[in-house]
């Protein structure tokens, strides 16, 4: 059974919140009432919206998710939305890139979940929401470690959402196809408003979804899942995606 998180007074701690979804999951979250919004970044002080409190974290530096998890004990809502793609392929592509990839959207992310699932018990369990991908499901030539580090995060999040049930913290999954950020700036394909992703979201959490599926490509992708994996291939190779 579903349970649905209020946002209004919650308390958000928002990764990558710098720029692109970070930055607007920061600034709905205020929208939507949320008490106290941490905005963290490699860079705090590139961090520029009002209201938020700047907070120095990369999530792969564990000096930093320990002083993070110290400064933001009061936290009801972690948005796990940091992550890179190197544009990378398995076979040709430096390995340290690959690693690279796996190092902050897999581990970045299981390290921030490790650190704050203690405060988030403490305050009265709390919520997570995993900022995904489309690309959980599948393959794209140029950003195949992405793919594999997204299709691992996807994992994860399902796992932590099974034993983190029991101290009550709620774990959603958004997947999103391409929009419209900095992230995606290489990318030439149709991109999506990034402000409906977040919206969807934010909507799906405080529902009580387990999953969110932000667009139509996203749900085409996750239909898709049940067919021979060849037929979206050839999709893709067409350039459906």
């Amino acid at each position: 059974m579903t349970q649905s998180f209020p946002l209004d007074g919650a308390v958000a701690l928002v990764t990558g919140a710098n720029r692109g979804l970070g930055r607007l999951f920061a600034a709905h979250l205020l929208q939507r009432g949320a008490a106290r919004v941490y905005a963290a970044a490699r860079r705090p002080e590139t961090i520029d919206l009002p209201g938020v409190i700047p907070l120095r974290l990369d999530i792969t530096d564990a000096a930093d998710v320990r002083a993070a998890a110290d400064r933001a004990g009061d936290i009801t809502l972690l948005v796990n939305n940091a992550g890179i793609s190197r544009w990378t392929n398995l076979l040709t592509s430096d390995v340290a890139d690959l690693r690279a990839e796996v190092e902050t959207n897999l581990w970045g992310t299981l390290a921030m979940v490790r650190a704050f699932a203690p405060a988030l018990a403490r305050n009265g369990g709390g919520a997570i929401l995993n900022v995904l991908s489309a690309q959980s499901w599948f393959a794209y030539p140029g950003t195949n470690g992405y793919h594999v580090a997204k299709a691992a995060q996807w994992a994860l999040t399902n796992g932590l959402r099974l034993e983190l049930a029991g101290q009550g913290t709620r774990v959603t999954g958004l997947h999103l196809g391409a929009v419209d950020t900095d992230f995606t700036a290489a990318y030439d394909g149709p991109k999506g408003d990034p402000s409906d992703a977040v919206q969807a979201g934010l909507d799906g959490l405080a529902a009580g979804a387990a999953e969110v599926l932000a667009d139509d490509w996203t749900a085409h992708v996750k239909r898709s899942l049940a067919d021979d994996p060849s037929l979206l291939d050839d999709q893709i190779r067409a350039g459906v995606a």
